[in-house]
This record gives C-alpha cells, sequence and structure tokens, in this order.
C-alpha cells in the first residue's frame, strides 16, 4: 500500500504540481507586499523582463518608467484602483515593459489583491505571460483590413456583401453615398428596401435568394432602381454567389456602375441603342473582376507553340480554397515558335488578392511588346503594379516566375520576382532553376525600377518544366513539415517518364497524402510543359 504524503511533502508536491502548471501554460508568477520596495519574480518573468534577479525593476512602484509612455497612464490608474481601500479583489491589465535588451514586451499582467480587515491593500500577488506574438499578430490583422478598405474605397464602382437575408455586410463609400448614406457603417445592416421601393428590391431579392440556391452569378444585368421622393436610377449590376473558405454559402457580393445617363440616351433616340450596348459591355467587363480570374485559370486550351521538329505541350492544375484566389497563371503565345510562360501569386485572398490579380491582368496586356525579354517584361509587371498600389496608399505584392521558350533559338530564358523557381528535369536529371537567392528579384509591386535578373540555359538540358505557387510545396504534414522543393523534385524525378497528364495528377495526388488532413490550407497553380519531338 502506497504511504500517504503529509506535511512538507504535500506543500512539495503542491509547489511541483504549480511549477508543472506554469511551465504548460508560459506564465511567471510574483508578488508584491505593498509596503515594501522589493518584489518577487519567478524565473520565467525574469525571462520576459530579459534581466536578472538584482537587475529586474519593480514595475508597480512610482514613477513606473518601466512602463511603455503610451501604457503608463492606464497601468498607474488601474494600480490605484487596485490599492485603493474599496477597489477590486483583481489587478488586471495588458501593457508594453521594458527589457533588458532595450526593447518592449506585453506583457499580461493578472494580481490578487490581499486586504487586511480595514481594507487596505498589503498585497498582490499573480501571474503574468508574454502576449507579444498575439499583439503582433491584431496589429497584422487590423493593417490587413485597413488594406482591403482602402482597395474597394478607391475602386470606381459601388461593391457590396450581403448576408442571406440580404442584409448589406460590407459596402464601400461609393456605395454609401449611392444611397444617400454619409458612410458605409450607416449602410450595413440595412436591406434594399429601407432605400429602395418595392419594385426594385423585391427583383433584386428574387436574384440574390437564386444566386445563394443555385450557386451561380448574374452578370451584367440592367437593373431600374425607383426610389420614393428621389429621381429612379439605373445601374449595371453583377451579383456572384458569397462562399466560406469551407464552401457553405454566407450571401451574395456584387458590383455595380451608374449607367443612368446611357439609358436616359437610349430612351431619348433609338439611334444611340448600339452605342449604349457596348458601353454597357465595357461596364460589363470592368466589373468582372472576380470571374476573369477564376474563368483565365479554368482554361482548357492552350495555344500551339511548334517547329519543324518540336512542339510544345502544356497541362496545368488549379486548385483554389476559395471563390476568390491571387494564384494564376498564363500562356503567352508571342509567335510560332516562342512562348512565355508565367505563374503568379498575390499576397492574401479574396477580393483584395482578386483585385491585385485584375490590374496584373491589365498590365500583362500593356507589357505583350516586351514578352520576349524577363526580365523587362517582369520590370514592367513592377513597376505599374507599384504605381497603382502607391495611389491607393496600400501595401500589397505579388510573386511571379516568367520563362521564355524559344524553339527557334533553342534557348529558354527566365526570371524571377521572389517566386520558387521553376522545376526543370532533362537529360542530367530534375533540378530547380533561380534556386539561388541571386538569380531573385524581390516581389511585384514592392520596389519601383527593381531590376530581375534573367539567366539563359539551352533546350537540349530540357525536357519538361514545371511551374508552380508555394501552396504546393507548404503544405503541411502532422509533423508540421512542409513538402518543400526538396520533396518536389523527388516526385518529378519518380514520375518523369509518366504522361505530363499523369505526372501533373501525380503531383498532387503526392502532396495531398503528405498533408494531414489531404487537403490544402492554401491555392495551389501548376503549370507543366513538356518539349516533344514531332
Amino acid at each position: 500500500m502506497t504511504p500517504t504524503p503529509e506535511g512538507d511533502e504535500i506543500n512539495d508536491l503542491t509547489e511541483g504540481r504549480l511549477e508543472l502548471a506554469l511551465r504548460a501554460s508560459n506564465e511567471g508568477i510574483w508578488d508584491w507586499w505593498t509596503d515594501q520596495k522589493e518584489i518577487y519574480y519567478s524565473r520565467r518573468i525574469l525571462e520576459f523582463l530579459e534581466c536578472g534577479d538584482r537587475q529586474a525593476p519593480n514595475f508597480f512602484t512610482p514613477p513606473h518608467k518601466t512602463i511603455h509612455k503610451d501604457d503608463r497612464e492606464r497601468f498607474r490608474s488601474a494600480l490605484a484602483n487596485a490599492l485603493d481601500g474599496g477597489g477590486p479583489e483583481l489587478f488586471s491589465i495588458d501593457c508594453r515593459v521594458h527589457t533588458g535588451s532595450d526593447g518592449w514586451r506585453w506583457l499580461r499582467i493578472r494580481g490578487s489583491v490581499v486586504r487586511d480587515r480595514a481594507g487596505h491593500a498589503t498585497r498582490i500577488a499573480g501571474s503574468m505571460i508574454d502576449i507579444s506574438r498575439r499583439k503582433s499578430a491584431e496589429a497584422q490583422i487590423e493593417e490587413e483590413r485597413h488594406q482591403l478598405r482602402l482597395l474597394i474605397d478607391h475602386v470606381p464602382l459601388q461593391v457590396y456583401f450581403k448576408d442571406t437575408e440580404s442584409r448589406f455586410v460590407l459596402a464601400n463609400q461609393r456605395m454609401a453615398e449611392w444611397n444617400n448614406a454619409a458612410s458605409p457603417q450607416e449602410v450595413t445592416g440595412k436591406h434594399d428596401r429601407d432605400f429602395f421601393a418595392s419594385e426594385h428590391w423585391e427583383e433584386a431579392a428574387r436574384d440574390e435568394k437564386e444566386i445563394m440556391a443555385t450557386g451561380k452569378a448574374i452578370t451584367g444585368k440592367l437593373e431600374h432602381e425607383v426610389r420614393e421622393g428621389r429621381s429612379s436610377t439605373w445601374v449595371l449590376t453583377s451579383k456572384f454567389p458569397w462562399f466560406d473558405s469551407r464552401g457553405k454559402i454566407k450571401g451574395t457580393f456584387g458590383v455595380s456602375s451608374d449607367v443612368t445617363e446611357l439609358v436616359r440616351a437610349q430612351h431619348q433616340a433609338s439611334n444611340l441603342a448600339l452605342e449604349l450596348a457596348e458601353r454597357n459591355k465595357v461596364y460589363e467587363e470592368e466589373v468582372q473582376l472576380a470571374r476573369e480570374i477564376q474563368q483565365a485559370l479554368a482554361r482548357s486550351q492552350f495555344p500551339k507553340i511548334n517547329d519543324d521538329t518540336h512542339q510544345l505541350q502544356f497541362g496545368a492544375r488549379y486548385l483554389p480554397i476559395s471563390g476568390l484566389a491571387g494564384d494564376f497563371f498564363e500562356i503567352v503565345r508571342i509567335s510560332n515558335q516562342v512562348a512565355g510562360l508565367l505563374i503568379c501569386d498575390v499576397m492574401g485572398h479574396g477580393v483584395r488578392s482578386a483585385l491585385v490579380v485584375a490590374m496584373l491582368r491589365g498590365l500583362m496586356e500593356k507589357q505583350r511588346p516586351s514578352a520576349t525579354d524577363p526580365d523587362e517584361y517582369l520590370s514592367g509587371l513592377n513597376n505599374g503594379l507599384a504605381s497603382i498600389l502607391d495611389r491607393a496608399d496600400a501595401t500589397m505584392f505579388a510573386t511571379a516566375f516568367y520563362a521564355v521558350v524559344d524553339l527557334g533559338k533553342g534557348v529558354l530564358t527566365y526570371a524571377c520576382a521572389g517566386h520558387p523557381g521553376a522545376i526543370a528535369c532533362g537529360p542530367d536529371g530534375v533540378h530547380q532553376l533561380a534556386a539561388d537567392r541571386a538569380e531573385r528579384g524581390p516581389g511585384l509591386g514592392l520596389i519601383p525600377k527593381a531590376d530581375f535578373p534573367s539567366q539563359e540555359i539551352p533546350l537540349a538540358q530540357i525536357r519538361r518544366l514545371l511551374l508552380f505557387t508555394d501552396g504546393l510545396i507548404e503544405a503541411e504534414n502532422a509533423a508540421g513539415e512542409d513538402f518543400l522543393e526538396a520533396g518536389l523534385i523527388k516526385v518529378v524525378e519518380k514520375r518523369k517518364h509518366e504522361p505530363l497528364e499523369e505526372m501533373l495528377d501525380g503531383v498532387i495526388t503526392t502532396v495531398l497524402a503528405h498533408s494531414e488532413g489531404h487537403h490544402f490550407d492554401d491555392d495551389v497553380c501548376l503549370l507543366g510543359m513538356e518539349l516533344k519531338n514531332l
């Protein structure tokens, strides 16, 4: 029979359990008698403060210089409240504390107040934990929200999201002004019935129910907006189903543009009908931001590139994790014997990244004359995107890899903008292009007039080329290990004798088998090219 612990043994066990619990929670303990200058800090707190026991400051005693100046007044107020005779039994505050390395660390401080019979605080003891990472993450999320807000408020269209009850969840400034509201907040939570007569809002509600039921968008619809006590207006509207990351319908989102003057002109003169149709087409192209991305990525036909002895065969796989993605690829037919292969990954997901993809596609058309030169082509995309983002006061970027295959010259030229290099398979084996950081330029949109060094290799050294986005190589297994480029090289080496389409499917299958839950946590875009003899 095991003896029952008593006395000091029980205290030792209790202290041991407390130490284990604190170690598991990453917390430290502190103890301060309010009539003393000294304070007790556990070893974990001394690690937070980055100093030894003798150098550790008692930041509970005035003048509280080790508390960040922006938090100092809150700290003083909370401490004074705890020390007050009628104060609370718990001292609680999150603040920044100066450390021994001359930096600042966010600490969550909690303490229990011990009082004498007169109610005076004689002792406060509790715990501290480092919350710097959480605070940093909160700041990053807030900045991303701010960036998204800037982008949608600068788009010259009415942009909005609605829930399953057709109530506004998000609207940009232009949409607010269109509904005679001072700010988007005045629109949030309201229904079209709050702004329009029944003949318009009932039809809009039916359209949105149909979109949510079928999952199909309604695009380029001309709507007559009737309002009580105001002139009616006409808008060209496109609405889409809004799915969450798991594919569950959350509502609808849409964009609309004012075409009132065009419609009025049509009503006044029938000979303007053709002009109106053309202008409506322009408006429709402008508002189809998200759909344009999906259609481009889902294309199944590729250009024919060949000479007398060789031809290029292409294959692609695209697996977005949400309805709107920032990954895309493009095959640019430069001539019968020359093709450009571009793969791109825009920072983030959703509406914000889809808008940047639309901007890049427009810039690609502008840069078509320089498509034979990877350095010049990426430089043009970079400068154009940097200029747009600067005007919007937004910090975003995209990574890209661009290669030009010239059958006539028998060479492949490539350049990289912060993107993983393509995997090349040839007679000398399988290896990664642009594996050296010196071969890579910065991401697109970050540094205006940046350089993107190009490299050239003979086509005789290449049988296949595999371009991909980082969602493929960052897939994690249960141990938190990424698949990485090394894993991709092994798969390509193993499957290099399979037909191109089978190899692409094999790559996807292998990575999914590696990933925890057998799914991707990021968008995946995969573009393959094979040099075949005629």
